[in-house]
Parts: C-alpha cells; structure tokens; sequence
C-alpha cells in the first residue's frame, strides 16, 4: 500500500540517503534510517533519556548537512524536517506508527529490486526504547535487520541477555561519564561498545593489559552495519561536526584511550 497524499506532503520519515550507510550496499545491505531531533530539542519532551553533556554537545545532528545553515539562519530545512517529525511522534503515536511500518513496507522493497537486504536504524539522532514502543515492528518485519545505538545500559544489558528481538541489534555507546569497568562488563556480556575518537586506534584501554596493548578497536566508519561486527570489540567512530571541538571527555584522543 502507498503513502497517502497527504503523508508523502509532509515528508518521509525514513531516509536512505545517509553517506555512511550508503556504505553497507558493499556488504550487501540498504539501510533506512528515521532521524528525530534529539535530547529536548524539538521542545516535546525527551527523545534522549541518557544523554550527557558531552554528547549533547558533540551530537551528530550538527554533522555534514544538518549542520549547514544559511548566512543569519539557525535551523534549515533537515533540522525542521526532524523536529516536525518528533512532533508528529509525540502527537499521534499510533498515526506515526502507522506511516513508519508503511515506509519500512516500501524500503524491503526497494531492497528486494536492488538486489540488497533490507536494514532499520529507528534511532538515527535518539536513543528510544523500540522494542517497547512498537514490538510488533520486529515481528512483522522479521526479514529486516534493525540495529541501532544506545546509551542506555539496561537496553544494552537486556540485549547482551538475548532478551530484544532476535533482529534488533544494539550498540552502546560510551560517553565521557562511562567507567572503563562497565565497559569491560558489556563486553563480557556480549554488548559491543562505540567510542568516539579523533582518530581511530588500533586498541583501547584494559587494565589488566597494561598501557602497550588493551581491547581491540575496529574501525565503525568503514561500514555503519554493527551487526556484522566481532563480539567483544570497541567500535571506533571519527569525531564529526561539533564533536571535534569537544573538550568534556566525550571524544577520545591515542593508543589506549578509553
């Protein structure tokens, strides 16, 4: 079934057209990713729940287009697009609901003529707790691989427990208040862990390993698909937009950090 006139008026919810995840055809998968506006920013409550400063601060909604406004401006027209869609969320969840399993209809789709297989990012610029609000999601689309990142160690534990649905797969994701011993707790859980870096190394710290050698760092920005990742690696990310700039702790920096 189509998108409605009246839905498709007011812009999709989904986009393909991320530069990372464009990466993933490579692999075999077309990703569509749903951006909200995050933390409080579209002033309907909070879409971020564990949000630190440090990430708040250094958040991916200011990279690469979102980030770019026109001389005098503060928004553009994908910050807006993001914020009208959390709105929407908030406003109606069943309609929002409704429109966002018609879209990931129309993505297995498009997948199927491109000769890929379908994935779900749900939480692009938010961290929401998916498997709660819209269960059924993981059901119904069973054939989807949905992935995404958390900062929220309950979710990252219960998935580490195989308790989400079996094609949800989550990463968490460290922020300048994460201690090392929780990291290495998920690890050994099963959950992997995203830090980000100026430049990604080639280990993270360990305690127990001594300054020279610690947890192996892949490199996340060859490719956006975690699922496909090693269990019991850190998950190195390039620092982008604001988060280059960071000075809170959030951005790591050498060998050996974490």
């Amino acid at each position: 079934m189509a998108i409605t006139t009246a839905a498709a008026s007011r812009g999709t919810l989904l986009s393909t057209s991320n530069p990372k995840t464009a990466k993933g055809a490579a692999e075999g998968y077309l990703t569509a990713i749903l951006h909200l506006a995050p933390y409080t920013l579209a002033g309907v409550g909070n879409v971020c729940s564990h949000a630190t400063e440090g990430c708040i601060a250094g958040c991916l909604n200011l990279a690469g287009r979102g980030g770019i406004f026109a001389a005098g401006e503060t928004t553009n027209r994908i910050q807006e697009a993001r914020i009208r869609r959390t709105r929407e969320f908030t406003a109606d969840r069943p309609a929002f609901l409704h429109r966002l399993a018609k879209e990931i209809e129309a993505h297995v789709r498009r997948a199927a003529r491109a000769g890929l297989k379908p994935a779900v990012r749900l939480n692009g610029t938010s961290d929401l707790e998916w498997e709660g609000i819209a269960p059924d999601l993981f059901e119904r689309f069973s054939a989807v691989q949905f992935y995404d990142y958390t900062k929220n160690p309950a979710r990252a534990r219960r998935f580490g427990a195989g308790e989400l649905p079996p094609n949800y797969h989550l990463t968490f994701s460290r922020s300048e208040s994460t201690p090392v011993a929780k990291i290495e707790r998920l690890l050994d859980a099963g959950v992997n862990v995203a830090a980000v870096y100026l430049e990604v190394p080639s280990f993270g710290w360990n305690p127990s390993a001594g300054m020279d050698s610690g947890l192996p760092v892949i490199d996340g920005d060859a490719t956006d698909l975690r699922f496909l990742d090693p269990r019991g690696v850190i998950v190195g990310l390039r620092a982008k937009g604001p988060a280059r700039r960071d000075t809170s702790g959030f951005v790591l920096e050498g060998e050996g950090a974490l």
